[in-house]
């Protein structure tokens, strides 16, 4: 039968074996999805390309381990998130401390408790919030939230997977990952907000 019309873990079986068009269907399957997933984690398109080589090499050094507990998908998810780590710690970056963060969250969660209104951008049109310049200013945004903040919004937010296996992924509970989740949207939507209302004057 031909590789692309095996599912994951037929193929993964195979790739054991050391059936290379097994593996080579199991990369072309997932290299974009990794690729999109590491420029969104690191923020750039080099550092992305050099996540993607290290993660699939991860990968091939460490299949014949793979024993299926988790789906393949959730375990190339993990091994690209490390590797994506390891690249932001390698370089200086201009994300916020988690001091500088939190004080930023809890200013906006008191802010709304004492009945002050973030200016809202949620019902600005679809052309607007898909706009060059909204995406480049969410890019910059989320570059900003730290990083275990960073890796949960983009699984979770960005990804589109479960909590559970975002919780999986980063060896974390769900109740941690919706937690990192509140803290990183409150993060954005108040970024957000101030862009937005600059946009309406």
């Amino acid at each position: 039968m031909k590789p692309d019309l095996l599912n994951d873990a037929e193929l993964v079986d195979l790739a054991q074996e050391g059936d290379g068009s097994a593996m080579e269907e199991l990369v072309s399957r997932y290299e974009d999805k990794v690729y999109n997933l590491a420029v969104r984690m690191v923020g750039n398109r080099e550092d992305a390309e050099d996540v993607l080589q290290d993660t699939f090499l991860n990968v091939i050094r460490s299949l014949g381990s793979f024993r299926g507990k988790s789906s393949f998908s959730t375990w190339l998810y993990r091994i690209t998130a490390n590797a994506a780590l390891t690249r932001l710690r390698k370089r200086s970056r201009k994300e916020k401390s988690e001091g500088e963060f939190l004080d930023e969250v809890y200013s906006v969660k008191q802010a709304a408790q004492s009945g002050e209104r973030l200016n809202d951008w949620s019902d600005s049109p679809a052309k607007r919030l898909l706009s060059e310049e909204a995406k480049a200013m969410m890019g910059e945004a989320i570059n900003e939230l730290p990083e275990k903040y960073r890796t949960v919004f983009v699984l979770r937010d960005v990804e589109g997977l479960p909590a559970s296996d975002v919780a999986e992924i980063l060896d974390l509970s769900v109740p941690a990952v919706k937690s990192r989740l509140h803290r990183a949207r409150m993060f954005l939507r108040n970024h957000l907000s101030h862009y937005y209302a600059g946009e309406m004057e």
